[in-house]
Protein backbone atom coordinates (compact mmCIF):
# COMPACT_ATOMS: atom_id res chain seq x y z
CA UNK A 1 0.00 0.00 0.00
CA UNK A 2 1.28 3.87 -0.50
CA UNK A 3 1.61 5.61 2.46
CA UNK A 4 3.13 8.44 4.13
CA UNK A 5 6.65 7.37 5.64
CA UNK A 6 8.56 9.54 8.21
CA UNK A 7 12.54 8.22 8.44
CA UNK A 8 14.06 10.81 10.21
CA UNK A 9 12.15 13.43 12.97
CA UNK A 10 11.67 16.89 11.27
CA UNK A 11 12.70 15.89 8.04
CA UNK A 12 10.43 15.83 4.79
CA UNK A 13 8.66 12.12 4.35
CA UNK A 14 8.87 10.47 1.40
CA UNK A 15 5.14 8.59 -0.10
CA UNK A 16 6.46 5.07 -0.85
CA UNK A 17 5.07 1.41 -1.31
CA UNK A 18 5.48 -0.22 2.44
CA UNK A 19 3.53 -3.56 3.60
CA UNK A 20 0.31 -3.50 4.48
CA UNK A 21 -1.22 -3.65 8.24
CA UNK A 22 -1.39 -7.02 9.90
CA UNK A 23 -4.66 -7.77 11.11
CA UNK A 24 -4.46 -7.96 14.97
CA UNK A 25 -6.48 -10.32 17.39
CA UNK A 26 -9.51 -8.88 17.97
CA UNK A 27 -9.21 -5.74 16.11
CA UNK A 28 -9.77 -4.94 11.91
CA UNK A 29 -8.36 -3.75 8.73
CA UNK A 30 -9.54 -0.29 7.65
CA UNK A 31 -9.69 1.07 3.83
CA UNK A 32 -9.06 4.64 4.80
CA UNK A 33 -11.21 7.02 2.64
CA UNK A 34 -10.10 10.50 4.41
CA UNK A 35 -7.84 11.17 7.39
CA UNK A 36 -7.25 14.56 8.96
CA UNK A 37 -3.89 16.46 9.43
CA UNK A 38 -3.57 17.67 13.00
CA UNK A 39 -1.00 19.32 15.09
CA UNK A 40 -0.82 16.40 16.94
CA UNK A 41 0.50 14.67 14.03
CA UNK A 42 2.86 17.62 13.47
CA UNK A 43 3.95 16.67 17.02
CA UNK A 44 4.43 13.27 15.94
CA UNK A 45 6.56 14.34 12.78
CA UNK A 46 8.90 16.28 14.99
CA UNK A 47 9.54 13.15 17.56
CA UNK A 48 8.31 15.27 20.53
CA UNK A 49 6.19 12.45 21.75
CA UNK A 50 8.33 9.71 22.96
CA UNK A 51 6.01 6.52 21.43
CA UNK A 52 6.83 7.43 18.09
CA UNK A 53 9.52 4.88 16.87
CA UNK A 54 10.73 5.48 13.64
CA UNK A 55 10.31 4.74 10.64
CA UNK A 56 6.77 5.53 11.64
CA UNK A 57 3.90 6.32 9.84
CA UNK A 58 1.62 9.32 11.35
CA UNK A 59 -2.03 9.51 11.33
CA UNK A 60 -4.48 9.08 13.15
CA UNK A 61 -8.39 10.71 12.69
CA UNK A 62 -10.37 8.63 9.97
CA UNK A 63 -13.20 7.71 8.36
CA UNK A 64 -12.95 4.62 6.34
CA UNK A 65 -14.83 0.92 5.24
CA UNK A 66 -13.83 -2.20 6.92
CA UNK A 67 -11.65 -4.52 4.98
CA UNK A 68 -11.33 -7.09 7.02
CA UNK A 69 -12.51 -8.62 10.61
CA UNK A 70 -10.63 -10.79 12.63
CA UNK A 71 -12.21 -14.00 13.19
CA UNK A 72 -14.34 -13.72 16.67
CA UNK A 73 -14.97 -9.98 16.53
CA UNK A 74 -18.79 -9.92 16.72
CA UNK A 75 -21.19 -6.97 15.40
CA UNK A 76 -19.29 -6.01 12.67
CA UNK A 77 -18.32 -7.02 8.92
CA UNK A 78 -16.34 -6.03 5.46
CA UNK A 79 -17.57 -2.88 3.72
CA UNK A 80 -19.07 -1.22 7.29
CA UNK A 81 -18.53 2.75 7.34
CA UNK A 82 -16.92 3.56 10.29
CA UNK A 83 -15.17 6.30 12.49
CA UNK A 84 -12.43 5.11 15.12
CA UNK A 85 -11.58 7.55 18.82
CA UNK A 86 -7.83 8.18 18.31
CA UNK A 87 -7.34 6.77 21.55
CA UNK A 88 -8.36 2.91 20.83
CA UNK A 89 -9.03 1.79 24.21
CA UNK A 90 -8.65 -2.41 25.56
CA UNK A 91 -12.34 -2.37 26.89
CA UNK A 92 -10.23 -4.71 29.99
CA UNK A 93 -8.79 -2.52 32.68
CA UNK A 94 -9.82 -0.34 35.60
CA UNK A 95 -10.92 2.80 33.29
CA UNK A 96 -12.34 0.88 30.67
CA UNK A 97 -14.69 -1.15 33.03
CA UNK A 98 -15.89 2.44 34.45
CA UNK A 99 -16.64 3.50 31.27
CA UNK A 100 -13.94 5.88 31.20
CA UNK A 101 -12.21 4.14 27.63
CA UNK A 102 -10.79 7.73 26.81
CA UNK A 103 -7.91 7.16 29.86
CA UNK A 104 -7.32 3.44 28.83
CA UNK A 105 -4.03 2.28 31.07
CA UNK A 106 -3.54 -0.19 27.87
CA UNK A 107 -4.23 2.24 25.07
CA UNK A 108 -3.32 2.38 21.62
CA UNK A 109 -3.45 4.90 19.24
CA UNK A 110 -2.56 5.29 15.78
CA UNK A 111 -0.09 7.23 14.42
CA UNK A 112 1.93 6.99 17.41
CA UNK A 113 2.34 4.24 19.21
CA UNK A 114 2.02 2.21 15.97
CA UNK A 115 1.55 2.95 12.03
CA UNK A 116 -1.29 4.98 11.78
CA UNK A 117 -4.33 6.18 8.42
CA UNK A 118 -1.51 8.78 6.43
CA UNK A 119 -1.64 5.07 3.98
CA UNK A 120 -4.38 3.49 2.32
CA UNK A 121 -4.91 0.97 5.31
CA UNK A 122 -4.21 0.94 8.79
CA UNK A 123 -5.27 -1.38 11.36
CA UNK A 124 -7.19 -0.90 14.92
CA UNK A 125 -7.28 -3.47 17.53
CA UNK A 126 -10.21 -3.94 19.93
CA UNK A 127 -12.45 -3.29 17.43
CA UNK A 128 -15.88 -3.68 19.69
CA UNK A 129 -14.73 -1.81 21.83
CA UNK A 130 -13.92 1.28 19.71
CA UNK A 131 -15.60 1.21 15.95
CA UNK A 132 -18.20 3.82 15.70
CA UNK A 133 -20.70 3.20 12.65
CA UNK A 134 -20.95 6.25 10.02
CA UNK A 135 -24.42 7.15 9.57
CA UNK A 136 -24.61 7.31 5.94
CA UNK A 137 -25.74 10.83 5.10
CA UNK A 138 -22.15 11.70 6.68
CA UNK A 139 -19.55 12.07 3.96
CA UNK A 140 -15.86 10.61 4.73
CA UNK A 141 -14.65 14.54 4.72
CA UNK A 142 -16.72 15.76 7.35
CA UNK A 143 -16.43 12.41 9.63
CA UNK A 144 -12.30 12.24 9.32
CA UNK A 145 -12.08 14.76 12.08
CA UNK A 146 -14.87 12.89 14.62
CA UNK A 147 -12.44 10.71 15.85
CA UNK A 148 -10.11 13.34 17.38
CA UNK A 149 -10.69 16.88 17.22
CA UNK A 150 -14.47 17.42 16.71
CA UNK A 151 -15.41 14.50 19.48
CA UNK A 152 -12.45 15.75 21.89
CA UNK A 153 -14.47 19.61 21.78
CA UNK A 154 -18.16 18.07 22.03
CA UNK A 155 -16.87 16.28 25.31
CA UNK A 156 -15.05 19.20 26.74
CA UNK A 157 -17.64 21.22 26.28
CA UNK A 158 -20.83 18.88 27.26
CA UNK A 159 -18.98 16.90 29.72
CA UNK A 160 -15.47 17.88 31.15
CA UNK A 161 -16.78 22.04 31.16
CA UNK A 162 -20.30 21.32 31.73
CA UNK A 163 -20.65 24.73 29.91
CA UNK A 164 -24.30 25.36 30.25
CA UNK A 165 -26.61 27.70 27.91
CA UNK A 166 -25.83 31.23 28.51
CA UNK A 167 -22.40 30.97 30.16
CA UNK A 168 -19.36 32.64 28.98
CA UNK A 169 -16.40 30.55 26.98
CA UNK A 170 -13.01 31.94 26.57
CA UNK A 171 -11.61 29.71 23.44
CA UNK A 172 -8.15 30.45 23.12
CA UNK A 173 -6.81 28.79 19.66
CA UNK A 174 -9.37 28.45 16.47
CA UNK A 175 -7.67 25.45 14.91
CA UNK A 176 -9.41 22.74 14.46
CA UNK A 177 -10.17 21.80 17.91
CA UNK A 178 -11.01 25.52 18.65
CA UNK A 179 -13.47 26.21 16.21
CA UNK A 180 -14.98 22.67 16.76
CA UNK A 181 -15.64 23.91 20.12
CA UNK A 182 -17.02 27.34 18.97
CA UNK A 183 -19.27 25.76 16.65
CA UNK A 184 -20.44 23.16 19.17
CA UNK A 185 -20.93 25.35 22.09
CA UNK A 186 -22.67 28.21 21.02
CA UNK A 187 -24.98 25.75 19.27
CA UNK A 188 -26.03 24.33 22.68
CA UNK A 189 -26.52 27.84 23.40
CA UNK A 190 -23.34 28.96 24.86
CA UNK A 191 -22.05 32.82 24.57
CA UNK A 192 -18.48 32.68 23.15
CA UNK A 193 -15.19 34.74 22.81
CA UNK A 194 -12.62 33.13 20.68
CA UNK A 195 -9.34 33.92 20.82
CA UNK A 196 -6.61 33.42 17.78
CA UNK A 197 -3.74 35.40 15.72
CA UNK A 198 -4.82 34.55 13.06
CA UNK A 199 -7.42 36.69 11.70
CA UNK A 200 -8.55 34.17 9.17
CA UNK A 201 -9.28 31.73 12.06
CA UNK A 202 -11.14 34.61 13.79
CA UNK A 203 -13.20 34.84 11.06
CA UNK A 204 -14.73 31.31 10.73
CA UNK A 205 -14.89 31.71 14.67
CA UNK A 206 -17.48 34.17 14.09
CA UNK A 207 -19.65 32.06 11.29
CA UNK A 208 -19.46 29.21 13.72
CA UNK A 209 -21.03 31.01 16.34
CA UNK A 210 -18.59 33.55 18.71
CA UNK A 211 -20.01 36.59 19.66
CA UNK A 212 -16.91 37.93 20.05
CA UNK A 213 -13.43 37.75 18.36
CA UNK A 214 -10.22 38.92 19.90
CA UNK A 215 -7.13 39.54 17.78
CA UNK A 216 -4.34 38.04 20.21
CA UNK A 217 -0.17 38.25 20.35
CA UNK A 218 1.25 41.81 19.94
CA UNK A 219 -1.63 43.31 18.22
CA UNK A 220 -3.56 42.33 21.21
CA UNK A 221 -1.26 44.74 23.25
CA UNK A 222 -0.32 41.71 25.16
CA UNK A 223 -1.63 38.39 26.98
CA UNK A 224 -3.13 40.71 30.18
CA UNK A 225 -4.83 42.79 27.76
CA UNK A 226 -6.74 39.81 26.48
CA UNK A 227 -7.66 38.62 29.83
CA UNK A 228 -8.75 42.41 30.92
CA UNK A 229 -11.09 42.63 27.53
CA UNK A 230 -12.46 39.12 28.13
CA UNK A 231 -13.36 39.98 31.83
CA UNK A 232 -14.72 43.45 30.54
CA UNK A 233 -17.02 41.86 28.29
CA UNK A 234 -18.23 39.66 29.90
CA UNK A 235 -18.86 41.39 33.29
CA UNK A 236 -16.36 39.76 35.47
CA UNK A 237 -14.43 36.76 33.57
CA UNK A 238 -15.86 33.90 31.75
CA UNK A 239 -17.62 31.34 33.12
CA UNK A 240 -14.82 28.55 30.98
CA UNK A 241 -12.16 28.96 28.97
CA UNK A 242 -10.49 26.22 27.08
CA UNK A 243 -6.84 26.02 25.99
CA UNK A 244 -6.49 24.70 22.58
CA UNK A 245 -3.50 24.96 22.08
CA UNK A 246 -1.26 23.93 24.26
CA UNK A 247 1.17 27.09 25.52
CA UNK A 248 2.60 28.11 28.97
CA UNK A 249 1.18 31.99 28.26
CA UNK A 250 -2.26 30.81 26.90
CA UNK A 251 -2.86 28.94 30.59
CA UNK A 252 -1.99 31.73 31.92
CA UNK A 253 -4.23 34.46 30.05
CA UNK A 254 -6.93 31.92 30.26
CA UNK A 255 -7.00 31.40 34.16
CA UNK A 256 -6.56 35.17 34.39
CA UNK A 257 -9.97 35.78 32.16
CA UNK A 258 -12.21 33.87 34.69
CA UNK A 259 -14.44 34.63 36.94
CA UNK A 260 -14.53 33.58 40.62
CA UNK A 261 -14.82 29.55 40.90
CA UNK A 262 -14.75 29.50 36.97
CA UNK A 263 -13.36 26.03 35.37
CA UNK A 264 -10.30 26.39 32.72
CA UNK A 265 -9.96 23.03 30.31
CA UNK A 266 -7.13 22.26 29.22
CA UNK A 267 -7.34 20.72 25.72
CA UNK A 268 -3.83 21.69 24.19
CA UNK A 269 -0.89 19.29 24.71
CA UNK A 270 1.53 21.30 27.38
CA UNK A 271 5.51 20.91 27.00
CA UNK A 272 6.45 18.66 30.17
CA UNK A 273 7.10 21.42 32.05
CA UNK A 274 5.78 24.75 32.70
CA UNK A 275 6.00 27.95 34.63
CA UNK A 276 2.51 29.43 35.55
CA UNK A 277 1.57 31.97 38.56
CA UNK A 278 -1.22 29.52 40.27
CA UNK A 279 -1.97 31.89 42.97
CA UNK A 280 -5.70 32.30 41.37
CA UNK A 281 -6.58 28.86 41.51
CA UNK A 282 -7.02 29.11 45.52
CA UNK A 283 -7.60 32.91 45.58
CA UNK A 284 -10.88 32.65 43.29
CA UNK A 285 -11.79 28.80 44.09
CA UNK A 286 -11.20 28.03 39.77
CA UNK A 287 -10.81 24.55 39.02
CA UNK A 288 -8.11 23.51 36.10
CA UNK A 289 -9.67 20.48 34.39
CA UNK A 290 -8.33 18.22 32.11
CA UNK A 291 -9.52 16.40 28.53
CA UNK A 292 -8.40 13.97 26.62
CA UNK A 293 -10.79 12.41 23.29
CA UNK A 294 -14.10 10.79 24.35
CA UNK A 295 -14.86 7.04 24.78
CA UNK A 296 -16.81 5.38 21.35
CA UNK A 297 -20.32 4.48 23.52
CA UNK A 298 -20.26 8.46 23.61
CA UNK A 299 -20.26 9.11 20.22
CA UNK A 300 -24.23 8.67 19.60
CA UNK A 301 -25.21 11.82 21.25
CA UNK A 302 -22.63 13.59 19.01
CA UNK A 303 -23.34 12.36 15.75
CA UNK A 304 -26.84 12.94 16.52
CA UNK A 305 -26.55 16.55 16.87
CA UNK A 306 -24.81 16.38 13.66
CA UNK A 307 -27.21 14.48 12.05
CA UNK A 308 -29.51 17.35 13.18
CA UNK A 309 -27.97 20.31 11.29
CA UNK A 310 -27.33 21.90 14.38
CA UNK A 311 -23.42 21.45 13.84
CA UNK A 312 -21.78 20.93 10.46
CA UNK A 313 -18.31 19.64 10.76
CA UNK A 314 -17.92 19.83 7.21
CA UNK A 315 -18.30 23.51 7.13
CA UNK A 316 -14.71 23.53 8.77
CA UNK A 317 -13.20 21.44 6.08
CA UNK A 318 -11.05 24.07 4.28
CA UNK A 319 -8.65 21.96 2.42
CA UNK A 320 -8.22 18.64 0.81
CA UNK A 321 -5.31 17.04 -0.40
CA UNK A 322 -3.54 13.73 -1.42
CA UNK A 323 -0.66 11.59 -0.12
CA UNK A 324 1.79 13.57 -2.12
CA UNK A 325 0.89 16.92 -0.15
CA UNK A 326 1.19 15.69 3.07
CA UNK A 327 4.94 16.72 3.42
CA UNK A 328 4.35 20.31 2.38
CA UNK A 329 1.42 20.61 4.23
CA UNK A 330 3.14 19.45 7.50
CA UNK A 331 5.90 21.85 7.27
CA UNK A 332 3.78 24.38 6.86
CA UNK A 333 2.47 23.75 10.25
CA UNK A 334 6.20 24.67 12.25
CA UNK A 335 4.13 28.39 11.16
CA UNK A 336 0.84 29.22 11.97
CA UNK A 337 -1.63 26.63 11.86
CA UNK A 338 -3.70 26.81 8.73
CA UNK A 339 -7.59 28.24 9.32
CA UNK A 340 -9.82 25.07 9.37
CA UNK A 341 -9.10 21.62 9.07
CA UNK A 342 -7.05 19.52 6.02
CA UNK A 343 -8.20 16.36 5.13
CA UNK A 344 -6.07 13.71 3.41
CA UNK A 345 -7.76 11.51 0.44
CA UNK A 346 -4.75 8.71 0.72
CA UNK A 347 -6.52 6.51 -2.11
CA UNK A 348 -5.79 10.25 -4.19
Amino acid sequence: MRAVLVSRFGQAPVVTDVAEPELPEGGVILQVHATGLCRSDWHAWQGHDPGVALPHVPGHELAATIAEVAPGVRGWRRGQRVIVPFICACGDCEQCREGNQQVCTRQLQPGFNYWGSFAEYVAIPYAEVNLVALPDELGYDSAAALGCRFATAYRAVTAVGAVRPGEWLAVFGCGGVGLSVVMIAAALGARVIAVDTNPAALSMATRQGAQYTILGGAASGGDADVAEQIRQLTGGGAAVTMDAIGAQSVVQTALASLRPRGRHVQLGLLPDRVTLDLSLLAFRELAWLGSHGMAAHDYPAMLELVRSGAVRPDELVTATIDLDEVGPALAAMSGASPAGITVIHPGG
